[in-house]
């Protein structure tokens, strides 16, 4: 009897670790798995688990992930694109009402930090869930956590050196067409056009915070869908 319980504990141990190294075991082509136990596949850091939780690891051998660095980077002040002239009654929609959500940028997230190899979006990610609340209250939502059917998302994104103020976030919902996931493709693709210098950051942040899907119909020559 005792080896028979022995034999079971080892066939146990076995199954145990091979479940482990299983559901450990990163998709291939994965760099990174978020927080939400999902995985990015993301060329570059910038942009990588941004609507889960931010980076857990990173799989290309970098050590810190984009949610939990302690690098601080003085951002500098907030500019509004426009003046917020309300903050009820907003007007929910594909684009965010510009008289709640102008959008707005960090004064020191210049062209040279956000394109720098070490910028990180997880090191200038901060937005408390009160304030994902604020900004629902404020766009006649109920405030309460929506999961991914809704994202409190950045107008001008991170990767643009977008400001956390409530200026520049709005309620954007994944089903819609288009939705939030369209918009992750050409936060991406801007990116890369400031930091090879065939768009200005200027000009990225005023035409993403008017119209982005304008903005994707001029830069990948057809109508965000999906």
């Amino acid at each position: 009897m005792r080896r028979w319980y022995a034999l079971f504990a080892v066939v146990l141990t076995f199954g145990l670790a091979i479940a482990i190294s299983s559901a450990s075991a990163a998709p291939a082509g994965a760099t990174a798995r978020c927080r939400d136990g999902s995985y990015s596949y993301a060329k570059h850091h910038q942009g990588a688990c941004s609507h889960h939780g931010g980076v857990a690891k990173w799989l290309d051998g970098s050590s810190s992930g984009s949610g939990g660095s302690s690098k601080t980077i003085d951002v500098g002040r907030t500019v509004l694109l426009e003046a917020r002239t309300k903050s009820s009654d907003c007007r929910l929609g594909a684009n965010p009402d510009r008289r709640c959500s102008p959008g707005a940028y960090y004064s020191k997230l210049t062209k040279a930090v956000i394109c720098s190899s070490s910028f990180r979006t997880g090191e200038v990610r901060n937005v408390p869930q009160s304030e994902k609340y604020a900004v629902e209250g404020e766009y006649g939502l109920a405030e309460r956590l929506y999961g991914r059917t809704i994202e409190i998302d950045h107008i001008v994104s991170l990767e643009l050196g977008g400001s956390n103020d409530v200026a520049n976030l709005y309620p954007e919902e994944a089903n819609a067409d288009p939705g939030y996931h369209v918009k992750d493709r050409l936060e991406n693709k801007l990116h890369s056009l400031v930091c090879s210098g065939s768009m200005s950051l200027q000009a990225s942040r005023v035409e993403i915070a008017s119209n982005w899907q304008a903005l994707y119909r001029k830069v990948f020559g057809t109508a965000p869908s999906g």
